[in-house]
């Protein structure tokens, strides 16, 4: 049986919401459009707007409204930056980079940072060999200084929680979070599990803010798994590798290790 993908953004994002449990952990999200992105800007100051099957943080913008006036709005797309006076001027770049591409429009999260560059969080999830959910790697993404996604392909570093935590969580309390990370990311499998029934594996974007709350970014049907191999303990990668190997994602002969 082919593993099945799911590229919609929108989909996924509307199948999770029919969770009570995950949609406190669900940014708003809705689809661009001119009144979507005023209202959203003006609720939230901050907003970032994603393509609907975009992947590895390709085509992602970040728009909001400065404190001062005559800067206006401020658009960010990976190292370009650009201030529009009026929200009619940011509104017709936006249609000009968009094109007739689908788009949605999502609620900005304040990510926490280290050493002063955002930062979240890929979680791993993948059916074992029991055919069970389970997290088979946690790892970070440290965003390129002077680009607001945090994808590996862009530029992103890959490092361990710990080490990104340490600023924002007692040694003490990270296991806690960490395992909270993982009912999460479970939860999630089980709820696209109930549309997407073969479904084997998922890459879920997590983003903490300030008050240590995660939300959840978007949910990848077709993880990287080669971002684990940056990881100083081999064995997670081996794992991982292992899993998709048994579902049929590598040849079992596969020349890769």
């Amino acid at each position: 049986m082919s593993i099945q993908r799911v590229s919609s953004k929108w989909a996924k994002t509307n199948v999770i919401l029919e969770s009570d449990n995950l949609r406190q952990h669900m940014p708003k999200t809705k689809l661009f459009s001119r009144s979507s992105i005023k209202s959203m800007l003006n609720e939230y100051g901050m907003v970032y707007v994603k393509p609907i099957s975009g992947t590895a943080g390709n085509g992602v913008i970040r728009v909001e409204r400065t404190t001062v006036p005559s800067l206006g709005y401020r658009y960010q797309l990976e190292k370009s930056i650009r201030f529009y006076s009026t929200f009619e001027k940011l509104y017709q770049k936006l249609v000009r980079q968009i094109k007739k591409r689908r788009y949605l429009v999502q609620k900005g999260i304040h990510l926490l940072r280290h050493q002063k560059r955002r930062f979240d969080i890929r979680v791993m999830v993948q059916k074992n060999l029991s055919n069970e959910w389970e997290v088979t790697g946690i790892i970070g993404r440290l965003a390129h200084p002077e680009k607001i996604v945090t994808n590996y392909h862009s530029g992103g570093t890959p490092m361990a929680v710990e080490r990104l935590m340490t600023d924002h969580v007692s040694s003490s309390d990270l296991a806690v979070f960490k395992n909270k990370l993982r009912k999460l990311s479970i939860s999630i499998a089980l709820q696209l599990q109930t549309a997407y029934p073969n479904l084997k594996e998922l890459g879920v974007d997590i983003a903490i803010d300030t008050k240590l709350h995660p939300w959840i970014l978007e949910v990848n049907t077709s993880p990287d798994p080669f971002i684990f191999r940056k990881l100083s303990d081999q064995s997670v990668f081996q794992k991982i590798y292992r899993y998709a190997r048994a579902y049929g994602r590598y040849k079992k002969r596969s020349s890769r290790p």
